[in-house]
């Protein structure tokens, strides 16, 4: 007993300690970063949280069987007993995230942004190989991979999890090519080029969406030209990890675009727990309702089994939460990234993404260092700071090894109130870490003092109100 409470004395201690440092004294300006409400975390440790609610729709067969049985809820058959809660918190997580997205179908079971990809990858993949192909999509290869696959090359900041190496591993394989980028500007994509490159290779699948991500994609444009061409249906796929939390018409909303599948994380802009989501406008009777069904059976039993309920119930909380605040939320951030982009280029740091199209259009700032230094010295060097950042290899870089970049979002600090004239505060005393190399790990920590408390959600007095009766049911009274 006394070494078991001396090693959890060490452990909680020092989780105290880092809760503390990040909580109450950095400025994190990772893009693929957010805090969830403290409502969002409460729910997210109570009893759900160690339980399962495996479930699948019913064959038309099995309806009739299961008539008035405890297992069937809404058309889907339950594999375990006391989860009607679970239930109906999934069902209103659906509803609360179409509402968010304006979209007709939502899987909310990934617990990634990178499985929610999979499971897509994976839908595709059978249905390319399917005896009954869908209208107008390329079959699969030789090899019975998607044929051919476009999206964003890695060096120009495509996401990991649209690599061969990432979800697309043994679906793809060998069929990958990435999406051209303008010359003028290497955080745009070269419209024109990605047309010609669509109607030679005939892709069966477009993945647009990014990890440096600055400007919006042109799924519009790309889904008129595709549309244009007989007996051709390509998927075109959004994934918008990070920019799920500000999708909409501030800045970009794919599903209106044209994109038929929209994927994504849940804890980068959209403020809630590290969870994936599926979206799309597919109806029952349209041509690709058959990729929904395989979407819904490749999310379970293909791809999970215990969707991690706990965190599923701070999803709803924190999309309840999205939906009460996203005009004033969104709009902050997106005035934060671009003002605090212009404050770094007048402290003297070079910006990327364009200065004529005002550096960004989402949550990131993206700043190129070379000058200064290696990108992993300088992210380092912000760390003894008080600064959290991620060095960032930049589209020109020969390789990863020696990043020129480091990578920035506004997201988490504008939540916890920071507003454009404190971006430039910060924006100085950045620069003053890059350029001349001072020791500011206090002034950072002082100036985190002035953003402690979260906005875009309850009052701090409400919030206290609605926890309490949780608190005591998961702590005992």
């Amino acid at each position: 007993m006394e070494n078991t409470l001396l090693k959890l004395r060490k452990w909680l201690k020092e989780a105290e300690e880092n809760n503390n440092w990040r909580q109450f004294n950095c400025i994190n300006l990772i893009p693929s970063e957010n805090t969830p409400s403290p409502l969002v975390k409460l729910c997210e440790i109570s009893d759900p949280s160690g339980r399962y609610a495996e479930h699948k729709t019913a064959a038309k067969k099995e309806l009739s069987k299961l008539e008035n049985s405890q297992c069937l809820k809404d058309g889907q058959i339950y594999y375990y007993q006391g989860v009607d809660f679970i239930h109906r918190v999934e069902s209103e997580v659906r509803k609360e995230f179409a509402a968010y997205l304006e979209c007709k179908q939502v899987e909310a079971r990934p617990i990634s942004g990178q499985q929610a990809n999979e499971i897509v990858f994976k839908a595709i993949c059978k249905l390319s190989t399917s005896t009954k192909p869908i209208s107008g999509l390329p079959a699969a290869s030789n090899t019975g991979r998607i044929a051919k696959v476009f999206n964003n090359g890695l060096n120009y900041g495509g996401h990991l999890s649209a690599q061969p190496f990432g979800a697309l591993f043994n679906l793809a394989e060998d069929n990958v090519t990435n999406i051209p980028i303008r010359v003028d500007n290497l955080y745009k994509v070269d419209v024109k080029k990605l047309c010609e490159l669509i109607d030679t290779e005939r892709p069966g699948l477009i993945v647009f969406g990014k990890s440096m991500f600055l400007h919006p994609e042109p799924v519009k444009e790309v889904k008129v030209f595709v549309s244009s061409i007989d007996s051709y249906k390509p998927i075109i796929m959004y994934d918008a990890a990070h920019v799920m939390g500000i999708l909409g018409d501030l800045f970009q909303n794919p599903l209106d675009d044209g994109a038929d599948i929209v994927t994504g994380s849940t804890h980068k802009t959209f403020f809630g727990p590290q969870r994936g989501i599926i979206a799309s406008n597919i109806e029952d009777n349209d041509d690709l309702s058959r990729l929904w069904k395989e979407i819904n059976t490749r999310s379970f039993p293909g791809s999970l089994s215990n969707h991690h309920l706990g965190t599923l119930l701070g999803m709803l909380i924190a999309t309840i939460e999205m939906n009460g605040f996203k005009k004033e939320y969104q709009t902050a951030v997106l005035q934060n990234s671009r003002s605090f982009a212009k404050y770094l280029k007048n402290a003297g740091i070079k910006v990327e993404g364009g200065e004529e199209d005002g550096f960004t259009k989402t949550h990131q700032v993206i700043i190129r260092i070379s000058d200064h230094a290696d990108g992993k010295e300088i992210a380092s060097r912000l760390e003894a700071n008080n600064i959290l950042t991620n060095f960032q290899a930049l589209p020109d870089d020969e390789n990863f090894y020696h990043p020129s970049g480091i990578r920035m979002g506004v997201q988490e600090m504008t939540r916890f109130g920071m507003k454009e004239s404190d971006f430039e505060v910060l924006a100085n005393l950045i620069a003053e870490i890059i350029i001349k190399n001072k020791n500011l790990k206090n002034e950072i920590a002082e100036l985190r003092k002035g953003f402690l408390e979260m906005k875009y959600t309850l009052p701090l007095s409400d919030s206290i109100a609605l926890r309490e009766g949780l608190m005591n049911a998961v702590f005992g009274k």
